[in-house]
């Protein structure tokens, strides 16, 4: 994430040049208040998604975790209040079945550990299933996820840091968001491993996420 390129303050999308504003937080602003991101989703980064999701090599949970620390080290990272918790993206039930594990809960867990912030998993859960977002345009991936997350009691009103491992369209934390939200989180900051560039023009490029 190098610090010269121009990206949303929100949402953290690299802009190109001719783009004077983020084309995805001016159509329909978010419900996280921030997200925090270590890498752009492009090679040789991609690399280690596509390991640690398509081998199961957990042991890269560590360094993908890792990215998002050194992003939270900058001067321009938003501030860790002492109440906040961890909660992972609940995957989906055929996405764990295809895997056996949750990406963004292994990288939650790595977070946890190595900063000693609670982590909270219970908080969020999957409620609705649909088709798997790698396979889904943007109108379609906000469509699929929309009510596909609930939480299961009140959440005090605490900042929630919400761990994914790969922000593409921000469909899924924005849903996610939303749910904490209305349980009564205060504020909700994103914190991903790696965050999917933009094509000219301001539609979201769609990639082959393991």
């Amino acid at each position: 994430m190098h610090p010269s390129q121009r990206r949303c303050a929100r949402c953290a999308l690299r802009l190109g040049w001719a783009m004077p504003d983020c084309p995805d937080c001016a159509r329909r602003p978010p419900a996280y208040d921030r997200i925090v991101a270590g890498c752009d989703y492009e090679a040789p980064a991609d690399l280690l998604i596509r390991r640690f999701k398509g081998e199961r090599r957990f042991a890269l949970a560590g360094p993908l975790a890792g990215l998002i620390l050194d992003s939270l080290a900058q001067p321009d990272a938003p501030e860790r209040p002492p109440s906040a918790v961890l909660v992972p993206v609940p995957a989906a039930r055929a996405s764990l079945r295809l895997r056996g594990f949750n990406p963004a809960g292994e990288i939650a867990r790595a977070l946890a550990q190595a900063t000693g912030v609670p982590l909270r998993p219970a908080w969020l859960r999957r409620v609705a299933e649909g088709p798997r977002q790698a396979s889904l345009d943007s109108a379609a991936r906000l469509a699929g996820v929309s009510q596909a997350y609930a939480c299961p009691a009140p959440v005090p009103p605490c900042t929630v840091l919400l761990v994914d491992d790969v922000m593409t369209t921000g469909a899924t934390l924005d849903a996610a968001a939303r749910a904490l939200r209305g349980a009564g989180a205060s504020a909700v900051i994103g914190l991903v491993a790696m965050r999917a560039p933009a094509e000219d023009g301001g539609m979201l490029a769609q990639y082959r996420l393991p």
